[in-house]
């Protein structure tokens, strides 16, 4: 076949362009380290290193959602840590009023000293989130949830928590209602309280303390009355179901401090109760709020001229409330502490994900120093060898031939 000197000069020419551009190419990923410029180099490895970026950016921005969680649970936990802790100073305060040595002008002063606490229990329950909201809103409000208005403090936030919208939805918020005006009256089971003397209407000279639940598969969740009939020693108590039309289920001799057991239920009554004195048994319900104790607390402390029966009864009934609204928190925080230690094994699962999906781009894109060097060397070793081929093809001319 015979091959004309143009025809040649023109292969010579196309494989020295050829090798002069995959010189370059080999170049350029030595500077960039990456193997794929654009994706037409190599569309497999493009999309997967895609695929890996598309995951990257996901879990950066859960990443930014769950630090927004955990700032403000941690704010939530230390409010919920600050309530308990003033409530814990106002127990302390109730018990201590509970001495029966101290005058009304001193259990006033008690009084006082937890009416102050209460203004910093406010303050805590409308503590700010640090980003134009409240710790305690619930589903979001432009105003602090709770408000110090006639009849107490109210919630008027909106019910419920907001979570952030992505898959995992953590929490950025606590449902306030819940934490704050939902703890269980009595002892979470029933609650127990004095009535006024059932023939003279006067208070009761006996109090009843918070109970015990003896059997929990013999609770029926009725109303109850229990009342002392007679006069020391010959005493006897009755106990009245209402929910079943005054029924009496239990009758006995009666004892200050001995306890009455019935219907899966155990309490004891002590002092010097008197013939009418009744005592009512109810159903344990999610109603008691945090302010409302409180404030209870402190309009009997300052009420004069009770006799004993009553400051124990007081006493006793606001210890128990302030444990229960104290467990309530307590519980809450629990909450916010578990959604944190979900937070962290949920951080640790996105850090393995984001460095999985890096190691899927870097593997896709990143180039190998030492084959792309070795990918250099062999492409300049071709293209030294094409220019001294199109050099000697520059001179084959049939003069030179004939002057050979």
């Amino acid at each position: 076949m015979r091959l004309s000197t143009a025809n040649t000069f023109n292969a010579s020419i196309a494989n020295l362009q050829q090798r002069q551009q995959k010189l370059q190419e080999a170049q350029q990923q030595l500077t960039s380290g990456k193997k794929i410029a654009s994706a037409s180099d190599d569309p497999t490895g493009a999309a997967r290193a895609e695929r890996a970026l598309v995951s990257i950016g996901r879990v950066d921005a859960n990443q930014r959602a769950l630090e927004a969680s955990r700032n403000s649970m941690t704010l939530s936990e230390s409010a919920l840590g600050d309530a308990n802790e003033l409530l814990q100073q106002m127990r302390e305060a109730m018990i201590s009023a509970g001495n029966a040595s101290y005058s009304d002008a001193e259990r006033a002063g008690i009084a006082n000293k937890i009416a102050g606490l209460r203004d910093q229990l406010l303050s805590i329950a409308n503590r700010p989130d640090g980003s134009g909201g409240y710790l305690f809103s619930g589903q979001g409000s432009a105003n602090p949830p709770f408000l110090d208005q006639n009849g107490g403090v109210a919630f008027t936030g909106v019910p419920g928590s907001i979570q952030t919208g992505n898959m995992d939805n953590f929490p950025i918020s606590l449902d306030g209602e819940q934490a704050w005006m939902q703890a269980a009256t009595g002892n979470g089971s029933f609650e127990t309280l004095a009535l006024p003397n059932s023939l003279s209407s006067a208070a009761a000279k006996g109090w009843i303390d918070t109970g015990r639940v003896s059997d929990p598969s013999a609770l029926t969740g009725h109303n109850y009355n229990i009342t002392v009939n007679g006069s020391p020693p010959l005493q006897t108590y009755n106990v009245t179901d209402n929910d079943l039309g005054g029924t009496v289920v239990k009758s006995d001799s009666f004892k200050p401090g001995q306890a009455i057991t019935f219907d899966g239920m155990s309490m004891t009554i002590s002092g010097a109760p008197v013939d009418g004195d009744q005592f009512q048994i109810k159903p344990s319900t999610n109603t008691l709020k945090v302010f409302d104790v409180v404030d209870r607390t402190v309009a009997e402390l300052r009420t004069p001229l009770r006799g004993q029966a009553q400051i124990s009864q007081s006493n006793s009934g606001r210890i128990r409330d302030l444990d229960a609204v104290m467990g309530n928190l307590q519980n809450v925080r629990s909450q916010v502490g578990e959604r944190m230690n979900n937070l962290d094994g949920t951080e640790s699962r996105m850090a393995a994900l984001k460095q999985y999906s890096k190691s899927e781009q870097s593997a896709a894109e990143d180039l190998d120093m030492t084959q792309g060097i070795s990918d250099f060397q062999n492409q300049q070793t071709g293209y030294d060898t094409a220019l001294k081929t199109y050099a000697m093809v520059q001179r084959m001319t049939l003069f030179q031939y004939i002057n050979v």
